[in-house]
């Protein structure tokens, strides 16, 4: 099972408000999420092709549920780290999305390999910003997850929205992820009794991920490398738990040099050479022309 279906995050998913309710459908959740205007989309993320039989009477099961709900439409986004190609879940559905929460392209470890091997495949900068930071004596530390070092892992993220030009999400959203997903760790780094980036990840034994980081603006210590220790640090205990594979998520797609993700991107990429195809979208809309007057007040926004 994908961490997108696990119980862990529907449960965060409705603490923290992010969805209205989550259905389900056969073995698969679907959360209820509003898209603003009293309107409401349903969406199905970390959905395994492999894992289906008759992925046409889903489809159908899945566009009977939205019609029920009410809903504009239903999102199907796949995970697969073994891609097998694009799958039309019924012939209603398109290939496309209102939301992508899954990008198309991940970066990967296979953590069956040594940490030797691993280190030796990174680019000449991954591993000598893993070493500067080491021998800056950056200290990374797994700490509790009380609000108290939740606040230093927002306030750095703070810094790295008004730096990188994103949006973050709340405190308490932050607090509430760590709280019911019973398997995230949040890591510090920190440079003597300074905190410089604090990262949160899902340890796993299938899959274990990089979902947050955050780190300061300050150029002293950002010329430390403390994020490279961090992943280092948080590749090895994925290690240590016999996770299959470590999960970087959210790159910039090969070839498309104007994504928000150019950046960590190339971030990420210094760490591992290992690209994969790891999502396609679809979605059903029950109403096309509402759609695509929503779409069209999302574009003058500027919204994705």
């Amino acid at each position: 099972m994908s961490f997108w279906q696990t119980k862990n995050r529907w449960e965060m998913l409705l603490k923290s408000k992010q969805a209205e309710k989550v259905l389900f459908v056969e073995s698969y959740q679907i959360e209820k999420r509003s898209i603003g205007l009293w309107q409401y989309g349903l969406f199905l993320l970390g959905f395994e092709i492999s894992k289906i039989e008759n992925i046409e009477v889903l489809g159908k099961k899945l566009i009977d549920l939205c019609r029920q709900e009410k809903c504009l439409f239903i999102q199907i986004e796949t995970y697969n780290l073994d891609y097998c190609g694009q799958v039309i879940v019924d012939k209603n559905f398109i290939t496309g999305y209102y939301k992508k929460f899954i990008t198309p392209y991940t970066a990967i470890i296979d953590l069956s390999k040594t940490s030797e091997l691993i280190l030796s495949e990174m680019k000449p900068k991954g591993r000598y910003n893993i070493r500067l930071a080491e021998k800056k004596e950056i200290k990374v530390i797994e700490v509790d997850k009380i609000v108290d070092n939740v606040k230093i892992f927002y306030d750095l993220m703070m810094e790295t929205t008004s730096r990188d030009g994103f949006s973050g999400n709340k405190l308490e959203y932050y607090v509430t992820f760590l709280e019911t997903i019973l398997n995230s760790s949040l890591l510090i780094a920190y440079k003597d009794d300074k905190a410089i980036a604090a990262w949160i990840f899902v340890f796993d034994k299938e899959v274990s991920i990089y979902y947050y980081g955050a780190s300061t603006n300050d150029t002293e210590y950002r010329n430390l490398m403390a994020p490279y220790l961090l992943q280092w640090t948080a590749i090895e205990k994925a290690k240590s738990i016999w996770s299959k594979y470590y999960d970087f998520l959210w790159i910039a797609s090969p070839g498309d040099l104007k994504s928000s993700l150019s950046w960590v991107t190339d971030f990420k990429l210094k760490l591992t050479k290992d690209v994969v195809k790891v999502s396609d979208g679809y979605i059903w809309v029950r109403n096309k022309l509402l759609y695509k007057g929503i779409e069209f007040v999302r574009k003058i926004k500027g919204k994705k």
